[in-house]
């Protein structure tokens, strides 16, 4: 990557991300996970000259929404991660990002995900789905949909939104988290499916 495309890399990566908030917002809540790709504008206006009306003017990259993710992930039965394991992209894709709506906890309800977990430590696939319904039924929980992007050979960037209150305006602007240390699993899973080149 030239030291052009570095420097440029982590505001092109906060723009599609962006795109994607935008994007997704406008779908309300409750939505399943989904996965886009990061494209190149100007390699997908030379490949689909009937998309240049829909394509935003000096973006540098693209994000193509891909199909729907299995039914067993949504559903739960697959872990998110197993899935994105077995993902890899062409070269053409620079980036990916990853949209998904979790349970947050307060950090005092950490104790409570260990006390129900410590029965089942040895079976992961056993404990990780204790620890989701623990979240879901926690006193405390909070609903929040989860950004994470990467760029191949780039930045990460990950963003946390709160689902609002009921009551709140649903025309108010929307309010964004992120923190050092916001979901490094996903953003290693990510990276993953961009280490292993499909052919185009």
């Amino acid at each position: 990557m030239s030291e052009e495309n570095m420097s440029r890399s982590p505001s092109a990566l906060a723009r599609c991300v962006h795109e994607v908030v935008d994007h997704i917002d406008a779908e309300g809540w409750d939505q399943p996970p989904k996965l886009y790709a990061l494209v190149p504008t100007e390699m997908l206006a030379a490949a689909e000259p009937g998309l240049l009306d829909q394509l935003a003017e000096g973006a540098e990259y693209t994000p193509i929404e891909q199909e729907s993710l299995p039914e067993d992930i949504i559903g739960g039965s697959r872990a998110l991660d197993e899935f994105l394991a077995t993902t890899h992209w062409p070269e053409s894709v620079q980036g990916c990002i990853l949209v998904q709506e979790i349970v947050v906890l307060p950090p005092e309800a950490e104790s409570d995900l260990d006390h129900a977990t410590a029965p089942v430590l040895t079976d992961q696939h056993a404990a990780d789905e204790v620890a989701r319904l623990t979240a879901n039924a926690h006193p405390d929980r909070r609903e929040a949909r989860l950004f994470v992007g990467v760029l191949r050979d780039g930045p990460s960037l990950s963003l946390l939104q709160m689902r609002p209150d009921e009551d709140a305006d649903p025309y108010g602007d929307l309010e964004l988290l992120t923190y050092d240390g916001l979901a490094p699993h996903l953003v290693h899973a990510l990276y993953a499916t961009l280490d292993e080149v499909e052919e185009d």
